[in-house]
Protein backbone atom coordinates (compact mmCIF):
# COMPACT_ATOMS: atom_id res chain seq x y z
CA UNK A 1 0.00 0.00 0.00
CA UNK A 2 3.00 2.05 0.98
CA UNK A 3 4.62 1.60 -2.40
CA UNK A 4 5.40 4.49 -5.10
CA UNK A 5 3.06 6.69 -2.45
CA UNK A 6 4.27 10.55 -2.36
CA UNK A 7 4.02 11.23 0.87
CA UNK A 8 5.17 14.81 3.00
CA UNK A 9 6.34 14.43 6.46
CA UNK A 10 5.98 17.55 8.61
CA UNK A 11 8.37 17.31 11.58
CA UNK A 12 7.02 20.17 14.64
CA UNK A 13 9.74 21.69 17.45
CA UNK A 14 9.21 19.07 19.92
CA UNK A 15 11.43 16.28 22.00
CA UNK A 16 8.88 13.56 19.92
CA UNK A 17 10.12 14.67 16.51
CA UNK A 18 12.91 11.82 16.98
CA UNK A 19 10.58 9.54 16.59
CA UNK A 20 9.62 10.88 13.15
CA UNK A 21 13.60 9.77 11.86
CA UNK A 22 12.51 5.97 12.25
CA UNK A 23 8.72 6.82 10.67
CA UNK A 24 10.62 8.32 7.73
CA UNK A 25 13.27 5.64 7.59
CA UNK A 26 10.22 3.01 7.67
CA UNK A 27 8.13 4.62 5.00
CA UNK A 28 11.00 4.55 2.78
CA UNK A 29 12.07 1.34 3.33
CA UNK A 30 8.15 0.39 2.40
CA UNK A 31 9.10 2.03 -1.31
CA UNK A 32 7.13 5.55 -0.60
CA UNK A 33 8.25 8.65 -1.84
CA UNK A 34 9.08 11.15 1.79
CA UNK A 35 9.42 14.58 1.10
CA UNK A 36 10.76 16.29 4.91
CA UNK A 37 9.59 19.20 5.68
CA UNK A 38 11.07 21.21 9.29
CA UNK A 39 10.27 24.07 11.10
CA UNK A 40 12.41 26.27 12.32
CA UNK A 41 12.15 25.04 15.93
CA UNK A 42 12.19 21.28 14.90
CA UNK A 43 15.43 21.26 13.42
CA UNK A 44 16.92 22.69 16.82
CA UNK A 45 16.06 19.01 17.89
CA UNK A 46 16.86 17.00 14.86
CA UNK A 47 19.44 18.12 11.97
CA UNK A 48 18.19 18.08 7.90
CA UNK A 49 21.17 15.42 6.88
CA UNK A 50 19.68 12.92 9.47
CA UNK A 51 16.11 13.21 7.22
CA UNK A 52 17.49 13.60 3.87
CA UNK A 53 19.72 10.53 4.54
CA UNK A 54 17.26 8.15 5.37
CA UNK A 55 14.50 9.34 2.85
CA UNK A 56 16.77 10.06 -0.08
CA UNK A 57 15.33 13.56 -0.51
CA UNK A 58 16.08 16.93 0.25
CA UNK A 59 15.08 18.19 3.21
CA UNK A 60 12.78 21.65 3.20
CA UNK A 61 12.55 24.04 6.22
CA UNK A 62 13.28 27.62 5.26
CA UNK A 63 10.18 29.65 2.98
CA UNK A 64 12.11 33.00 3.21
CA UNK A 65 15.59 31.82 1.54
CA UNK A 66 16.81 33.87 -0.57
CA UNK A 67 16.37 32.35 -3.71
CA UNK A 68 13.05 32.70 -3.75
CA UNK A 69 12.88 28.96 -5.22
CA UNK A 70 10.92 27.84 -2.00
CA UNK A 71 7.71 29.89 -2.99
CA UNK A 72 7.43 27.37 -6.25
CA UNK A 73 8.83 24.28 -4.28
CA UNK A 74 6.28 24.52 -1.65
CA UNK A 75 3.37 24.68 -4.53
CA UNK A 76 5.28 21.70 -5.94
CA UNK A 77 5.06 19.77 -2.51
CA UNK A 78 1.69 20.71 -2.15
CA UNK A 79 0.40 19.76 -5.57
CA UNK A 80 2.45 16.32 -6.16
CA UNK A 81 1.49 15.16 -2.34
CA UNK A 82 -0.93 11.65 -1.48
CA UNK A 83 -0.77 12.60 2.14
CA UNK A 84 0.19 15.29 4.30
CA UNK A 85 1.69 13.84 7.46
CA UNK A 86 2.34 15.77 10.37
CA UNK A 87 4.58 13.82 13.15
CA UNK A 88 4.40 15.49 15.86
CA UNK A 89 2.06 17.65 15.75
CA UNK A 90 2.63 20.21 18.44
CA UNK A 91 0.09 22.78 19.94
CA UNK A 92 1.22 25.46 17.87
CA UNK A 93 1.26 24.05 14.58
CA UNK A 94 -2.07 22.84 15.19
CA UNK A 95 -3.40 26.20 16.32
CA UNK A 96 -1.70 27.69 12.98
CA UNK A 97 -3.31 25.03 10.88
CA UNK A 98 -6.53 25.86 12.21
CA UNK A 99 -6.21 29.18 11.44
CA UNK A 100 -5.07 29.09 8.32
CA UNK A 101 -2.02 30.78 8.97
CA UNK A 102 0.73 29.75 6.38
CA UNK A 103 4.22 31.74 7.53
CA UNK A 104 6.55 28.60 7.39
CA UNK A 105 7.22 25.93 4.72
CA UNK A 106 4.97 23.38 6.63
CA UNK A 107 2.34 25.72 7.34
CA UNK A 108 2.26 27.28 3.37
CA UNK A 109 1.87 23.78 2.22
CA UNK A 110 -0.82 22.33 4.22
CA UNK A 111 -2.92 25.48 3.03
CA UNK A 112 -1.88 24.90 -0.76
CA UNK A 113 -2.50 21.08 -0.37
CA UNK A 114 -5.60 19.22 -1.18
CA UNK A 115 -3.95 15.75 0.09
CA UNK A 116 -5.38 14.28 3.09
CA UNK A 117 -4.20 15.89 6.65
CA UNK A 118 -3.23 13.56 9.45
CA UNK A 119 -1.66 14.22 12.75
CA UNK A 120 -0.23 12.92 15.27
CA UNK A 121 -0.35 15.62 18.44
CA UNK A 122 2.61 14.88 20.98
CA UNK A 123 3.42 17.72 23.80
CA UNK A 124 2.51 17.86 27.63
CA UNK A 125 -0.37 16.53 28.71
CA UNK A 126 -2.03 20.15 30.09
CA UNK A 127 -1.32 21.77 26.78
CA UNK A 128 -3.00 18.77 25.13
CA UNK A 129 -6.05 18.76 27.25
CA UNK A 130 -6.31 22.55 27.04
CA UNK A 131 -9.83 24.04 25.53
CA UNK A 132 -7.97 25.71 22.52
CA UNK A 133 -5.94 22.53 21.58
CA UNK A 134 -9.16 20.82 21.93
CA UNK A 135 -10.99 23.57 19.72
CA UNK A 136 -8.59 23.69 17.22
CA UNK A 137 -8.40 19.74 16.51
CA UNK A 138 -12.24 20.03 16.35
CA UNK A 139 -11.55 22.84 13.43
CA UNK A 140 -9.41 20.51 12.13
CA UNK A 141 -11.22 17.27 12.09
CA UNK A 142 -14.26 19.02 10.66
CA UNK A 143 -12.53 19.51 7.66
CA UNK A 144 -11.51 16.05 7.37
CA UNK A 145 -8.31 16.13 8.68
CA UNK A 146 -7.16 12.40 10.64
CA UNK A 147 -5.90 12.64 13.81
CA UNK A 148 -3.93 10.02 15.37
CA UNK A 149 -4.85 10.09 19.36
CA UNK A 150 -1.83 10.78 21.86
CA UNK A 151 -1.37 7.72 24.26
CA UNK A 152 -1.21 7.83 27.66
CA UNK A 153 2.70 7.81 29.42
CA UNK A 154 5.85 9.10 30.40
CA UNK A 155 6.14 12.70 29.07
CA UNK A 156 9.51 14.42 28.58
CA UNK A 157 9.16 16.86 31.81
CA UNK A 158 8.27 13.83 33.91
CA UNK A 159 5.07 13.59 33.81
CA UNK A 160 2.52 10.59 32.97
CA UNK A 161 -0.21 11.78 30.82
CA UNK A 162 -1.84 12.01 27.64
CA UNK A 163 0.23 13.59 24.79
CA UNK A 164 2.66 10.87 24.18
CA UNK A 165 3.65 10.10 20.90
CA UNK A 166 2.67 6.76 19.71
CA UNK A 167 5.38 4.12 18.31
CA UNK A 168 6.20 3.94 14.85
CA UNK A 169 3.82 0.43 13.64
CA UNK A 170 0.93 2.46 14.97
CA UNK A 171 1.78 5.41 13.10
CA UNK A 172 2.31 3.30 9.76
CA UNK A 173 -1.32 1.49 10.40
CA UNK A 174 -2.88 5.34 10.49
CA UNK A 175 -0.84 6.46 7.46
CA UNK A 176 -2.03 3.10 5.92
CA UNK A 177 -5.17 4.22 6.36
CA UNK A 178 -5.00 7.49 5.39
CA UNK A 179 -4.16 6.35 2.17
CA UNK A 180 -6.45 3.84 1.57
CA UNK A 181 -9.53 5.68 2.10
CA UNK A 182 -10.55 5.46 -1.73
CA UNK A 183 -9.14 2.02 -2.75
CA UNK A 184 -10.76 -0.93 -4.18
CA UNK A 185 -12.28 -2.22 -0.55
CA UNK A 186 -13.48 1.34 0.29
CA UNK A 187 -17.19 1.18 1.99
CA UNK A 188 -16.96 -2.87 2.57
CA UNK A 189 -17.18 -4.61 5.37
CA UNK A 190 -15.01 -7.46 6.02
CA UNK A 191 -15.05 -10.08 8.54
CA UNK A 192 -12.07 -12.02 8.96
CA UNK A 193 -11.00 -14.81 11.37
CA UNK A 194 -7.35 -16.10 13.07
CA UNK A 195 -5.70 -18.07 14.72
CA UNK A 196 -6.57 -21.42 16.41
CA UNK A 197 -9.14 -22.05 18.74
CA UNK A 198 -8.78 -23.65 22.18
CA UNK A 199 -11.15 -26.31 23.60
CA UNK A 200 -10.64 -26.66 27.25
CA UNK A 201 -10.17 -30.28 29.61
CA UNK A 202 -9.86 -28.74 32.45
CA UNK A 203 -8.97 -25.00 33.85
CA UNK A 204 -5.26 -25.33 32.71
CA UNK A 205 -5.42 -27.52 29.77
CA UNK A 206 -6.71 -27.26 26.42
CA UNK A 207 -7.22 -29.36 22.94
CA UNK A 208 -5.59 -26.76 20.07
CA UNK A 209 -3.49 -26.39 17.54
CA UNK A 210 -0.10 -24.74 16.21
CA UNK A 211 -1.49 -22.16 14.03
CA UNK A 212 0.13 -18.77 14.75
CA UNK A 213 -2.51 -16.38 13.29
CA UNK A 214 -0.14 -14.42 10.87
CA UNK A 215 -2.19 -15.14 7.82
CA UNK A 216 -5.20 -14.03 9.27
CA UNK A 217 -3.57 -10.88 10.74
CA UNK A 218 -2.30 -10.46 7.08
CA UNK A 219 -5.38 -10.63 5.63
CA UNK A 220 -6.92 -8.22 8.34
CA UNK A 221 -3.90 -5.52 7.70
CA UNK A 222 -4.69 -5.46 4.05
CA UNK A 223 -7.94 -5.41 3.73
CA UNK A 224 -7.64 -2.31 6.10
CA UNK A 225 -5.33 -0.80 3.83
CA UNK A 226 -7.66 -0.97 0.98
CA UNK A 227 -10.42 0.72 2.57
CA UNK A 228 -12.58 -1.91 4.45
CA UNK A 229 -14.30 -1.63 7.83
CA UNK A 230 -12.45 -4.52 9.19
CA UNK A 231 -13.44 -7.07 11.93
CA UNK A 232 -10.75 -9.51 13.01
CA UNK A 233 -12.39 -12.28 15.05
CA UNK A 234 -9.11 -13.96 16.66
CA UNK A 235 -8.64 -16.91 18.99
CA UNK A 236 -5.43 -16.88 21.26
CA UNK A 237 -2.24 -15.47 19.44
CA UNK A 238 0.56 -13.50 20.50
CA UNK A 239 0.23 -11.02 17.77
CA UNK A 240 -0.87 -7.20 18.37
CA UNK A 241 -3.80 -5.79 16.99
CA UNK A 242 -3.49 -4.44 13.84
CA UNK A 243 -4.34 -0.24 14.08
CA UNK A 244 -7.57 0.71 13.16
CA UNK A 245 -8.89 -2.93 12.89
CA UNK A 246 -11.93 -4.13 15.50
CA UNK A 247 -10.77 -7.27 17.01
CA UNK A 248 -12.99 -9.48 18.98
CA UNK A 249 -11.47 -11.82 21.15
CA UNK A 250 -12.64 -15.37 21.58
CA UNK A 251 -11.07 -18.88 22.52
CA UNK A 252 -13.44 -21.78 21.99
CA UNK A 253 -14.95 -22.63 18.31
CA UNK A 254 -18.51 -21.93 20.04
CA UNK A 255 -17.67 -18.63 20.79
CA UNK A 256 -16.06 -18.24 17.23
CA UNK A 257 -19.14 -19.39 15.97
CA UNK A 258 -21.02 -17.01 17.61
CA UNK A 259 -18.84 -13.97 16.63
CA UNK A 260 -19.08 -14.90 12.97
CA UNK A 261 -22.45 -15.05 13.36
CA UNK A 262 -22.97 -11.65 14.74
CA UNK A 263 -20.57 -10.15 12.95
CA UNK A 264 -21.39 -10.80 9.19
CA UNK A 265 -25.23 -9.74 9.58
CA UNK A 266 -23.99 -6.70 8.07
CA UNK A 267 -20.63 -7.94 5.53
CA UNK A 268 -19.70 -8.34 2.30
CA UNK A 269 -17.00 -10.48 2.77
CA UNK A 270 -16.38 -13.20 5.08
CA UNK A 271 -12.48 -14.69 5.37
CA UNK A 272 -12.20 -18.09 7.62
CA UNK A 273 -8.31 -18.28 7.73
CA UNK A 274 -9.01 -19.47 11.33
CA UNK A 275 -8.12 -23.09 12.36
CA UNK A 276 -10.83 -24.30 14.24
CA UNK A 277 -10.87 -27.13 16.35
CA UNK A 278 -12.76 -29.76 14.98
CA UNK A 279 -13.53 -31.34 18.00
CA UNK A 280 -13.67 -30.61 21.70
CA UNK A 281 -14.24 -32.44 25.34
CA UNK A 282 -17.47 -33.42 26.38
CA UNK A 283 -16.61 -32.87 29.61
CA UNK A 284 -14.81 -30.27 31.35
CA UNK A 285 -13.03 -30.67 34.65
CA UNK A 286 -13.80 -28.09 37.37
CA UNK A 287 -10.64 -28.18 38.99
CA UNK A 288 -7.31 -29.23 37.30
CA UNK A 289 -6.90 -32.79 37.03
CA UNK A 290 -4.66 -34.33 38.71
CA UNK A 291 -2.11 -38.03 38.34
CA UNK A 292 -4.38 -39.30 41.30
CA UNK A 293 -7.73 -38.72 40.14
CA UNK A 294 -8.98 -35.74 41.77
CA UNK A 295 -10.39 -33.56 38.83
CA UNK A 296 -14.03 -32.97 39.32
CA UNK A 297 -15.11 -34.57 36.56
CA UNK A 298 -16.39 -37.50 34.95
CA UNK A 299 -12.88 -39.19 34.87
CA UNK A 300 -10.49 -41.10 36.84
CA UNK A 301 -7.43 -38.61 36.74
CA UNK A 302 -4.87 -38.84 34.38
CA UNK A 303 -3.13 -41.23 35.29
CA UNK A 304 -0.91 -43.66 32.82
CA UNK A 305 -3.27 -44.06 30.30
CA UNK A 306 -6.40 -41.15 30.13
CA UNK A 307 -9.04 -40.91 28.19
CA UNK A 308 -10.23 -38.01 26.37
CA UNK A 309 -14.17 -38.27 25.30
CA UNK A 310 -14.89 -35.78 22.45
CA UNK A 311 -17.38 -34.16 20.63
CA UNK A 312 -17.86 -32.17 17.15
CA UNK A 313 -17.61 -28.51 17.35
CA UNK A 314 -20.41 -26.36 14.95
CA UNK A 315 -19.13 -26.22 11.30
CA UNK A 316 -19.02 -22.85 11.04
CA UNK A 317 -18.68 -22.72 7.32
CA UNK A 318 -21.26 -25.61 6.92
CA UNK A 319 -23.87 -23.76 8.55
CA UNK A 320 -23.26 -20.33 6.76
CA UNK A 321 -23.37 -22.27 3.79
CA UNK A 322 -27.22 -23.14 4.38
CA UNK A 323 -27.92 -19.73 5.91
CA UNK A 324 -26.75 -17.67 3.16
CA UNK A 325 -28.14 -19.92 0.15
CA UNK A 326 -31.37 -19.51 1.37
CA UNK A 327 -31.25 -16.02 2.55
CA UNK A 328 -33.00 -16.79 5.67
CA UNK A 329 -32.83 -18.87 8.91
CA UNK A 330 -32.97 -18.24 12.17
CA UNK A 331 -30.40 -15.25 12.22
CA UNK A 332 -33.01 -13.56 9.57
CA UNK A 333 -32.78 -12.62 5.77
CA UNK A 334 -28.88 -11.67 5.16
CA UNK A 335 -27.53 -10.09 1.75
CA UNK A 336 -25.16 -11.75 -0.37
CA UNK A 337 -22.08 -12.91 1.06
CA UNK A 338 -18.67 -13.63 -0.24
CA UNK A 339 -17.07 -16.85 1.33
CA UNK A 340 -13.56 -17.74 1.35
CA UNK A 341 -12.45 -20.63 3.34
CA UNK A 342 -8.94 -22.09 4.25
CA UNK A 343 -7.64 -25.75 4.11
CA UNK A 344 -4.46 -26.31 6.05
CA UNK A 345 -3.30 -30.17 4.66
CA UNK A 346 -0.61 -32.71 5.12
CA UNK A 347 -1.67 -35.20 2.37
CA UNK A 348 -4.13 -35.36 -0.47
CA UNK A 349 -3.98 -31.35 -0.58
CA UNK A 350 -5.78 -31.04 -3.95
CA UNK A 351 -8.58 -33.47 -3.46
CA UNK A 352 -9.41 -32.37 0.04
CA UNK A 353 -9.23 -29.09 -0.79
CA UNK A 354 -11.93 -29.23 -3.88
CA UNK A 355 -14.39 -31.57 -1.27
CA UNK A 356 -14.12 -28.78 1.37
CA UNK A 357 -14.83 -26.34 -1.31
CA UNK A 358 -18.13 -28.10 -2.75
CA UNK A 359 -19.42 -29.34 0.66
CA UNK A 360 -18.82 -25.43 2.34
CA UNK A 361 -20.62 -24.09 -1.00
CA UNK A 362 -17.82 -21.80 -1.18
CA UNK A 363 -16.51 -19.09 -3.40
CA UNK A 364 -12.92 -19.29 -3.18
CA UNK A 365 -11.05 -21.95 -0.88
CA UNK A 366 -7.14 -21.23 -0.02
CA UNK A 367 -5.16 -24.40 0.64
CA UNK A 368 -2.07 -24.76 1.86
CA UNK A 369 0.09 -27.73 3.14
CA UNK A 370 1.22 -27.01 6.45
CA UNK A 371 3.60 -29.64 6.73
CA UNK A 372 6.38 -28.03 4.85
CA UNK A 373 8.46 -25.83 6.72
CA UNK A 374 8.16 -22.81 4.71
CA UNK A 375 4.55 -22.76 4.77
CA UNK A 376 3.39 -24.36 7.89
CA UNK A 377 2.18 -23.02 11.06
CA UNK A 378 4.12 -19.86 12.53
CA UNK A 379 6.16 -19.31 9.06
CA UNK A 380 6.67 -15.88 7.64
CA UNK A 381 5.89 -17.10 4.30
CA UNK A 382 3.23 -19.45 2.30
CA UNK A 383 2.69 -21.53 -0.53
CA UNK A 384 -0.67 -22.16 -1.31
CA UNK A 385 -3.30 -22.86 -4.11
CA UNK A 386 -6.85 -21.10 -4.89
CA UNK A 387 -9.65 -23.07 -5.71
CA UNK A 388 -12.17 -20.77 -7.63
CA UNK A 389 -16.09 -22.04 -7.56
CA UNK A 390 -16.14 -22.40 -11.32
CA UNK A 391 -13.97 -25.14 -10.78
CA UNK A 392 -10.24 -23.31 -11.86
CA UNK A 393 -7.39 -23.79 -9.28
CA UNK A 394 -3.85 -21.25 -9.49
CA UNK A 395 -0.86 -22.63 -7.75
CA UNK A 396 1.15 -19.66 -6.36
CA UNK A 397 4.36 -19.40 -6.02
CA UNK A 398 6.34 -18.97 -2.42
CA UNK A 399 5.24 -15.78 -0.85
CA UNK A 400 5.33 -13.38 2.22
CA UNK A 401 1.80 -14.02 3.99
CA UNK A 402 1.56 -9.93 3.30
CA UNK A 403 1.94 -10.76 -0.65
CA UNK A 404 -0.24 -14.21 -0.05
CA UNK A 405 -2.72 -11.66 1.25
CA UNK A 406 -2.57 -9.14 -1.36
CA UNK A 407 -3.35 -11.51 -4.02
CA UNK A 408 -6.30 -13.19 -2.24
CA UNK A 409 -8.05 -9.85 -2.04
CA UNK A 410 -6.87 -9.19 -5.41
CA UNK A 411 -9.01 -11.95 -6.68
CA UNK A 412 -12.03 -11.62 -3.77
CA UNK A 413 -12.62 -7.31 -5.25
CA UNK A 414 -13.99 -9.02 -8.19
CA UNK A 415 -16.36 -11.14 -6.71
CA UNK A 416 -18.02 -8.05 -5.36
CA UNK A 417 -21.05 -6.72 -6.16
CA UNK A 418 -21.36 -2.94 -8.02
CA UNK A 419 -21.67 -0.78 -4.60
Amino acid sequence: MLGSKRIVVGVCGGIASYKAVELVSRLQQAGALVDVILTEHAEAFVRPLTFSTLSHRPVYSNLWEPSGKAAEIHIELAEEAELLAVVPATANTIAKLAQGTADNMLTAVALATRAPLLLAPAMHHHMYTHPATQANLDVLRARGAIIVEPEVGRLASGEVGVGRLPDTPLLLGAISIALGRTGDLAGRRVVITAGGTQEPIDPVRYVGNRSSGKMGYALATEARDRGASVTLISGPVALDAPYGVAVTRVETAAQMRDAVMEATREADVLVMSAAVADYRPAHVAVQKLKKEGQGGAQTSGLGDGFSLDLVRNPDILGELASLFNEQAGEHGTRRTLVRVGFAAETTNLVSYARAKLAAKRLDLLVANDVSRADSGFGSETNKVLLFHANGEMEDLPLLSKTEVAARIWDRIVPMLPSA
